[in-house]
């Protein structure tokens, strides 16, 4: 599917601060970018750099003042599906060495917490069909409600206010899928059909000897994502970080079937 993305970030930078982007789309296998462009004002030299492992670039400088940026791109991102619920979930000693430190907690996802929990009320289930139960008892349990959370909340937190945003709702089922043995991680993409539109953060998980892409909200369709940046959960894949902080002016972010 050909998808064109744009993200417009107006940021007010004052004291100034070090700061770093993440909202090129990855260089991912199966994900091709077929034209793209990167524009500021005023004109930045950022150091560009790209991680080996998920292709996923970041964007850094020193900036000070009002600073817009504008990114677009022209995407092929394949054909992605959905996640079947007969994919295998692997014993540990089966997966690969990489894939392991996605089993383990993480700042927002508390999953050593979650044991109990998670096989009270998923056993009998396992690999793609567990998964799915997870999802559905994310949607029936958590409100989407805006405001609801911050930057600091964690899936504890949100399993306890049953409300949150798409992070929330990706941390809550990261954790739970880490609980029931099954390798997850945090993924940000543009989103063909997410209302209203924004940067969204996904998740995927390791079944079948691959990555599956899921969307716990249920607000966007799989075909239609565009991936950005991977990690552990929110901390590795925030469309911005600062040393400092900074002002949002304004933002918006859209992205398109060409």
């Amino acid at each position: 599917m050909k998808i064109r993305v744009r993200a417009d970030l107006v940021y007010r930078f004052d004291p100034p601060t070090d700061a770093i982007y993440k909202i090129q789309v990855a260089h991912w296998p199966g994900q091709t970018v077929i034209e793209e462009s990167l524009t500021t004002t005023p004109e930045i030299d950022f150091i560009q750099d790209e991680d080996e492992e998920f292709g996923a670039r970041t964007l850094r400088a020193h900036l000070s003042g009002e600073v817009a940026l504008t990114y677009q791109a022209v995407v092929d991102n394949g054909v992605l599906k959905g996640l079947p619920p007969v994919t295998v979930q692997h014993d540990w000693n089966d997966l690969p060495a990489e894939v392991l430190t996605y089993l383990n907690p993480s700042r927002y996802c508390p999953s050593d917490q979650f044991g109990r929990f998670a096989e009270r009320t998923f056993g009998g289930t396992i690999g793609g069909d567990r998964v799915l139960k997870i999802l559905e008892w994310i949607r029936a349990e958590i409100d989407y409600e805006p405001g609801a959370s911050d930057s600091e909340t964690t899936a504890a937190r949100t399993f306890i206010d049953r409300a949150g945003v798409c992070r929330d709702f990706t941390h809550m089922g990261i954790t739970l899928c880490r609980a029931s043995g099954i390798p997850a991680r945090a993924v940000s993409a543009f989103a063909h059909q997410l209302n209203p539109p924004d940067f969204h953060a996904i998740f995927e998980v390791w079944l079948s000897n691959g990555w599956w892409l899921v969307d716990p909200t249920g607000l966007a369709p799989v075909e239609g994502l565009v991936r950005i940046a991977c990690g552990r959960d929110a901390a590795d894949i925030a469309f911005l970080t600062t040393q400092g902080s900074c002002q949002l002016v304004r933002q918006s972010v859209t992205a398109e079937a060409v």
